[in-house]
């Protein structure tokens, strides 16, 4: 594979957005495991290059490299997922991927291919019992039956470089009016925002995945319908998650964006793909606002105006 296929794969699955479906790049870490990560995340592939081996770098990072002028670090994703079984030494590919506005190299034993997923096919890694499970953010199943652990690469920055900080958040005026509802199937994602939340003094429910949170905010707004009450005074923003098992972002907002009992709620997709490619997509569907995680001022500061419009409104 070599990255022209690759970000021609990308540029194709822009036409995905409110379709459900996502394409997943296939990947080995040398054990009896089919690993997978979304294409968005990766911007090329190539052969395990020369490393500069480099001091005090956190356990799994094996060193810098300079690509086009940017000096990146470099994992081994199988030492930072603590696999085993996994053989020893550095692996054939690696995968320069851009998550969170930050560019890495994933060292991998060996990259297959691009398949495309329905997210109702992808579900939450209960039965996963590889030894890197915690690192497993979801999973799905290829028509063979096998199955593919979809790595979560939130969670391997955190425990690898230390979670996000959160900065300085101001509480906004009279916050307790104000209710926002958010989803997000990454435990690291849901702690930060309520920090963001909770500093900002706003009420928040979750959810864990779309499908999860479409029942219940079709529930809310049954409810509200049936007691003659307006759903603003219940729900003022609604934040979504692009990638979720079950649900994705997209669909969830098609279906709020197309539903009336929700009019006048804006919704904001909060994503680590930050491509202007996920941008696009987010607008074809509806969103009203796109931030990149995980930056909390700039989630803050995008949340406060529709927050304060949705009041005065």
């Amino acid at each position: 594979m070599n990255q022209t296929s690759l970000i021609e794969n990308v540029d194709a699955r822009t036409q995905l957005a409110g379709s459900n479906r996502m394409e997943i790049l296939l990947f080995s870490l040398g054990t009896h495991e089919t690993f997978g990560i979304n294409v968005f995340k990766v911007r090329e592939v190539s052969k395990t290059p020369e490393i500069t081996k480099t001091p005090h770098m956190p356990p799994g990072v094996e060193g810098l490299i300079s690509l086009r002028g940017n000096v990146i670090p470099v994992l081994s994703l199988a030492k930072v997922m603590h696999l085993a079984d996994a053989p020893s030494g550095l692996g054939g590919s690696m995968m320069v991927t851009e998550y969170s506005k930050r560019t890495l190299g994933f060292l991998v034993s060996e990259v297959d291919r691009i398949i495309r997923v329905d997210w109702d096919k992808v579900r939450a890694p209960e039965s996963v019992t590889s030894g890197g499970h915690q690192y497993i953010t979801a999973i799905t199943e290829l028509d063979n039956g096998r199955l593919v652990s979809i790595v979560d690469v939130e969670q391997i920055m955190a425990d690898t470089f230390g979670e996000a900080m959160i900065g300085q958040i101001e509480r906004i005026g009279d916050a307790d009016e104000f209710n926002v509802f958010f989803v997000d199937d990454s435990a690291i994602a849901r702690k930060k925002i309520i920090e963001v939340l909770d500093r900002m003094g706003v009420h928040h429910r979750h959810a864990q995945n779309g499908r999860e949170a479409w029942t219940r905010l079709s529930g809310m707004a049954a409810h509200a319908q049936q007691a003659g009450r307006d759903l603003k005074d219940e729900i003022n923003l609604i934040l979504v998650d692009a990638e979720m098992p079950e649900m994705d972002g997209y669909v969830l907002t098609k279906h709020i964006k197309s539903d009336k009992r929700f009019s006048g709620i804006p919704v904001v997709m909060h994503s680590s793909l930050s491509s202007e490619a996920n941008r696009a997509m987010g607008k074809a569907v509806g969103v009203d606002a796109y931030v990149a995680k995980f930056d909390s001022e700039a989630l803050a500061d995008t949340l406060r105006p529709l927050l304060l419009k949705s009041k005065n409104g």
